[in-house]
């Protein structure tokens, strides 16, 4: 999954859930937060609908630092209505897409761990993000716990 952008691209689309309420939000929050404490992870956990903040938390060892990097990573999913660590791949792969787009370091930043909140007949509704770990690692804790919550929603159904 490293630097594959099509799978990477697939991984994303794949992920859409029937529906994304507070509960969801909260159901998600506590899964991710369960795994960084068991893993003794470091980690800032942040999700988000539009500009609410539904769900946030810092687990021993992480910091504000962390939380700006979030916001940083989140400003970016939304821009791209992509995850951040797929436009770290994309713009590794390519022209400094920084300056190509006057992008500001203070607001966007292209490291992973921000991935949209995609629900059926809505499009992105909203971003989870961790930070405190390799940013590969942040983006797959996200995947997998997205990926837990549709499976869970699909079982429900």
């Amino acid at each position: 999954m490293d630097a594959d952008l099509d799978t990477l691209i697939q991984c994303e689309s794949d992920l859409v859930l029937p529906r994304f309420s507070n509960d969801d939000a909260w159901w998600l929050g506590c899964f991710l937060r369960d795994a960084g404490a068991g893993r003794q992870a470091p980690i800032a956990i942040d999700i988000s609908v539009g500009p609410t903040t539904l769900f946030t938390a810092l687990l021993t060892g992480a910091t504000a630092d962390n939380l700006g990097w979030i916001k940083r990573k989140v400003a970016i999913a939304w821009r791209y209505q992509k995850s951040s660590y797929l436009m770290n791949r994309k713009f590794a792969a390519g022209e400094n897409m920084f300056e190509r787009f006057g992008l500001d370091h203070a607001t966007y930043a292209a490291a992973g761990g921000a991935v949209p909140i995609r629900v059926a007949g809505a499009g992105m509704v909203g971003v989870v993000a961790v930070s405190g770990l390799p940013q590969l690692d942040d983006h797959r804790m996200v995947l997998d716990a997205l990926s837990a919550l549709q499976n869970k929603q699909k079982g429900e159904a």
